[in-house]
């Protein structure tokens, strides 16, 4: 089932709104917000609370038998609401992208929220509070940074090149990160969705992930795909479509770049 030009420019100004809503309210909370310990390499806060129930409760007063899954349930468990009849509409949402920067009083995080149909993403929407900047995409049309259309780079890997790093590979670090390092200069912002929208823009040739969840890659993917670059998992295969009824906050490992960097990427990853 496609849905029609109308229902997704509904769609996408739905998750505009709500988007800026909650980077507002986060901005709000940053300096005072409480965090806690969600596991041995995650923060939560209040405010990741605050902010996913102010954007649940915007797109409930437009649609509300869509469903949602966001990164913030109850205790231990991921945030999962299911769709009420067709077409089987689900919202992902990650209300504060980059909580540790977010809990440490460092303004780099972002609101990402994209939208699946099929399991495919047909929509996303990542809002930077910093620096006030919305970037947006709908499959089949243009991916804009604040209406203005925006396109992944040409860029090769070289010196002056600027590539993406996750952190906590785990116990031992892949060789093809030495190489990316020794050849590129590399970025880690402290939040995958905003890496994955400066992939789209130029900024960066790429950005690798080694484990980010559902809500962290949704949206970036469809700008990124409007853009003119390519989402996958390490084998260079497809990301999507996802069983989103199955699936229960897993983690994927992702390579999103342009289309001159991605392919060597996968080769390097792969020897």
């Amino acid at each position: 089932m496609c849905l029609e030009k109308q229902d997704l420019s509904q769609i996408l100004e739905t998750a505009i709104v709500a988007a800026r809503l909650a980077g507002q309210r986060a901005a709000e909370e940053m300096h005072y917000t409480k965090a806690t310990l969600k596991n041995e390499t995650e923060l939560v806060t209040e405010a990741d609370r605050h902010c996913q129930q102010i954007i649940v409760d915007r797109i409930r007063e437009t649609f509300p038998d869509h469903g949602f899954i966001g990164e913030e349930g109850e205790p231990g468990k991921i945030f999962k609401r299911p769709p009420r009849g067709e077409p089987e509409i689900w919202w992902v949402i990650d209300p504060i992208d980059g909580t540790n920067n977010f809990a440490h009083g460092i303004p780099i995080f972002a609101v990402s929220i994209g939208v699946l149909l099929k399991g495919s993403p047909i929509a996303g929407v990542i809002f930077d509070p910093g620096t006030d900047s919305m970037f947006t995409a709908v499959t089949g049309g243009e991916a804009q940074l604040d209406g203005r259309r925006i396109q992944s780079s040409e860029d090769d890997i070289c010196p002056v090149t600027s590539i993406g790093l996750d952190s906590h590979f785990g116990d031992t670090t892949p060789p093809w990160v030495d190489a990316i390092i020794k050849q590129s200069r590399f970025r880690n912002f402290g939040t995958t969705a905003l890496q994955m929208v400066y992939v789209a823009n130029g900024g960066l040739a790429a950005t690798i992930a080694c484990t980010p969840k559902l809500w962290d890659i949704t949206a970036g993917a469809v700008i990124i795909e409007a853009a003119g670059g390519t989402t996958t998992d390490w084998r260079g295969q497809p990301l999507f479509p996802v069983d989103v009824d199955r699936y229960e906050g897993q983690s994927f490992q992702v390579l999103s770049a342009n289309r001159v960097v991605h392919p060597k990427l996968i080769e390097l990853m792969k020897s």
